[in-house]
């Protein structure tokens, strides 16, 4: 039966798999060794997986096979071939809302199991908001750039695509549409969270109405560069310096900045976090550290980052920005502002870094925030602005 074979090597892959890659990616690779599935097969097979990954650190006593049939009943809305197979009743309950379907199963489940770090949180984190979270995929944003909305509209529209536009530059779709085959990437908007858009609210305060020219900006931990192209567009004649530990995402850098039309900027290699780091030959107005970090910010995202998570990364994490943020602010002009986000929800990683910066840097406090994404379908971030 095609159903036992679901359940049975959905629980086989998740018996193989360790943690040391994005499951996206493991499971890519299995179902290229195991070419037998067909394109039903691979996403009965990976949903299973993911909604299993979703219930986190609960119901740790029962069978793979059990939590699986769990989270498929837990995540989902719309009846599912799989659950029907072998919980029917549970199947025809499936359009519930959350509080009725817990009822129904057998198991003592608790929300807050997910989640269990609920002592490392940043203060104002409603525990249980967070464990609900998890039990459903975040919403895919897009950024439309300057010039782009109604190229980006009529595109969606003509191909039937539902959007909503929440903001004027800001679009969310769900997150299985295919995107790239519909619009120009980068170039015409760009894919970047909700709240990853709104730490563009620290840019625009970072100039003064005294300030006269362009500003000067070094993005120091800049990744894929989707902040970089942020700033670029709200400030078209930044002077701009890029870098990041990787020189293979600094490929991918230049290759998508192409895409987005940004020439003008330089860019290197470094590794901040140690005393023997490159650093740029110049000051700047604006310093923006997103720096590594857990990342639990997009756990709902990735959910099987949480249960592979070990707790003491989070000290690990806390010194490495340490190392980092005393290297870079060097390069900070008088009156220049240092902008420090984390895609983090852990308070080592927010609320005690900026403590740390206030203490040990000479550094002024602006504004901090939480931007709270699990209440929103989005990711949570936090950021800070500092003064020299």
């Amino acid at each position: 039966m095609k159903y036992v074979s679901y359940l049975n090597t959905a629980s086989h892959i998740l018996g193989l798999y360790s943690g040391d890659e994005p499951f996206a990616h493991f499971i890519r690779n299995f179902f290229r060794q195991n070419k037998k599935f067909g394109s039903t097969d691979r996403r009965m097979i990976g949903n299973s997986c993911y909604c299993y990954f979703r219930l986190g650190h609960s119901l740790k006593n029962i069978s793979v096979e059990e939590k699986i049939l769990i989270g498929i009943f837990l995540c989902n809305s719309k009846p599912n071939e799989l659950l029907n197979h072998f919980k029917s009743t549970w199947n025809e309950m499936i359009h519930l809302p959350l509080t009725e379907k817990l009822s129904a199963i057998k198991y003592q489940f608790l929300i807050t199991d997910i989640f269990p770090l609920k002592d490392d949180l940043s203060g104002g984190i409603d525990h249980e908001k967070l464990c609900a979270s998890f039990l459903s995929q975040p919403d895919l944003f897009l950024r439309i750039r300057p010039g782009n909305q109604n190229v980006v509209t009529k595109k969606l529209t003509d191909n039937n695509i539902e959007f909503n536009q929440i903001t004027e530059s800001c679009i969310v779709l769900n997150n299985s549409t295919k995107i790239n085959e519909i619009i120009d990437l980068n170039k015409e908007a760009v894919i970047q969270d909700y709240n990853s858009q709104q730490t563009g609210n620290f840019f625009r305060q970072q100039t003064s109405n005294a300030r006269q020219g362009p500003i000067s900006a070094w993005d120091c931990c800049a990744a894929s560069g989707g902040k970089s192209i942020m700033l670029y567009d709200i400030y078209p004649d930044v002077e701009l310096t890029v870098s990041d530990i990787r020189g293979s995402i600094m490929v991918n850098l230049k290759k998508r900045f192409s895409e987005a039309g940004l020439k003008r900027y330089a860019s290197f290699v470094s590794d901040l976090s140690t005393t023997n780091h490159k650093l740029p030959i110049k000051n700047y107005d604006l310093v923006l550290a997103d720096v590594p970090c857990s990342g639990s910010g997009t756990w709902s995202r990735t959910p099987e980052s949480l249960l592979f998570f070990k707790e003491r990364e989070i000290a690990r994490y806390n010194e490495l920005q340490k190392r980092i943020i005393s290297n870079i602010i060097p390069s900070l002009k008088k009156d220049g502002r240092l902008i420090y986000i984390t895609c983090s929800v852990f308070k080592k990683e927010n609320e005690d870094i900026v403590e740390f910066i206030q203490q040990n840097q000479q550094l002024k406090l602006q504004k901090m925030e939480l931007l709270k994404g699990y209440e929103i379908k989005a990711d949570s971030m936090f950021g800070a602005i500092f003064t020299v």
